[in-house]
């Protein structure tokens, strides 16, 4: 009979030694001296040298490739393709072939039911619909010379945000955060605020895809009472804060262990920082969401509308330190009834974004923000064909514009131009790649150096192409 304490203890099961997978137990038991004999042969040409191990995926900040102009991103996305003959890009031609056909295009031009006037001291033309950002045009880059793939809302629009129209791809806010990473822990680095519904291509606009989950956007819909109804599950209705804590506790304890004997897990490692940011996010993000803490009058500048909500929402999470947001501000496909409907939807979001860029300056954070505003594609000169006395404009890959403010970038400029009917871009045409690689470059990124390995490719938001629009950028 065994009495002696010391030899027991060095004979008995350990937790640690249960750490070991089927696959390890029989490498180490059956191929170990193989193993090491082909190792002893080969050497690097078999081992090591191209190796790669997958990246353990993680929120910690990262610093750029280069000096970054841009830490934070907000992208106000127009989905529903504004018509850009009627918003930014005035077209007078289009007034002397009103009711007639244009010279070598199909259809009747219409034109703009809207005035524009110079604005600001670099002069830029900007529509009535815009009085509140057409005071601020010397902050704005107008670039007048975008053009996509393909002139459908849905593709069009997982294309803007993704840069492909095809294949699951990653969203350009969760590239931005596998660069970058966030600077607040205790906050998702990527959220996009929704004004309520689900827009054309649903979750594939903010998805991860190949990359890490960790870097997946979160959908929050803006248009609810409650923060329990705008987070869902924000709180744990059944386990206290402190039981919680204990149970992260022992889950990081375990996974420590886990780590040391064997490896550490990417997946594992995603997983836990999720269970964190989860059990931070309630406290973190129930004040970050509570427009009650500002002051009456800061409501008022925003506009006490979903949308006006969104922006200022927008601006709590910035100071907080998240890395991207996305504001949904769609309804802007207008095939009929543009002369009525267009004003509307402008309004919802004129005061709001002017009050934000405002906002920004006063904080001295407009410097340090990127600012995109812009949809999916335009519009065309002539009238839809199936509009009726008050008619609209029918769907335009070949020209549109897309605004930039904020960091690293030239303001009170225009950049690029369509055609006398501003049919399609013909001066200094920006395509979507060109567009997200200008994004990446304010950010401190070469586009084509960004890259993440995935099925034996180097793969990157801008696929094979893409531009720096260096005009725009101060």
């Amino acid at each position: 009979m065994i009495t002696d304490n010391k030899f027991i203890r060095e004979h008995s099961a350990r937790l640690e030694d249960s750490f070991v997978t089927r696959r390890q137990f029989l490498q180490r038991a059956g191929m170990g001296f193989g193993a090491l004999s082909l190792a002893a042969l080969l050497g690097d040409e078999l081992l090591g040298a191209t190796a790669r191990a997958e990246a353990i995926a993680t929120l910690t900040p990262r610093a750029p490739q280069f000096p970054a102009k841009a830490k934070h991103v907000v992208h106000i996305f127009a989905q529903g393709a504004p018509s850009h003959v009627d918003t930014w890009d005035p077209k007078p031609a289009l007034s002397q072939y009103d009711g007639t056909s244009i010279p070598g295009y199909d259809g009747v031009a219409m034109a703009s039911p809207f005035k524009f006037a110079k604005k600001g001291k670099s002069g830029i033309e900007v529509s009535e619909v815009f009085p509140k950002l057409g005071g601020l045009v010397d902050d704005l880059a107008v670039i007048r010379s975008m053009y996509t793939d393909i002139p459908a809302h849905e593709v069009a629009t997982v294309f803007m945000n993704t840069g492909s129209s095809r294949l699951a791809r990653p969203s350009i806010g969760s590239w931005v955060l596998y660069g970058l990473g966030t600077e607040n822990q205790n906050m998702p680095g990527y959220i996009s605020l929704r004004p309520g519904g689900t827009p054309p291509g649903g979750s594939a606009n903010w998805q991860s895809s190949f990359l890490p989950g960790l870097y997946q956007g979160v959908s929050i819909n803006t248009k609810v009472a409650t923060l329990n109804q705008l987070i869902k599950n924000i709180r744990n209705e059944y386990t206290p804060l402190p039981e919680q804590r204990r149970q992260l506790d022992l889950v990081h304890k375990l996974n420590e262990l886990h780590s040391r004997n064997l490896k550490k897990e990417p997946k594992l490692e995603a997983g836990l920082q999720a269970f964190q940011m989860a059990f931070t996010m309630q406290t973190e993000a129930t004040d970050a969401f509570d427009l009650n803490k500002e002051p009456p009058e800061m409501r008022d500048l925003y506009s006490r509308t979903t949308q006006g909500n969104q922006m200022l929402i927008a601006r709590r999470l910035i100071e907080r330190g998240v890395r991207f947001v996305q504001v949904w501000a769609g309804g802007w496909d207008h095939h009929q009834d543009i002369e009525d409907r267009l004003p509307e939807r402008a309004k919802e979001i004129d005061q709001p974004l002017a009050a934000f860029i405002t906002d920004l300056k006063q904080r001295n954070l407009f410097d340090s923000t990127l600012i995109v505003w812009g949809g999916e594609f335009g519009r065309k000169p002539v009238r839809d064909r199936n509009g009726n006395d008050n008619p609209g404009r029918d769907h335009n890959a070949k020209a549109f514009t897309t605004i930039l403010a904020g960091g690293g970038v030239r303001g009170g400029m225009v950049y690029g131009a369509t055609d006398e009917f501003g049919a399609a871009a013909v001066e200094n045409k920006v395509h979507i790649h060109d567009l997200h690689a200008t994004i990446l470059a304010l950010l401190g990124f070469d586009h084509q150096k960004l890259t993440y390995r995935y099925n034996g490719r180097d793969l990157r938001l801008t696929d094979v192409a893409g531009s720096v629009v260096k005009g725009v950028i101060a």
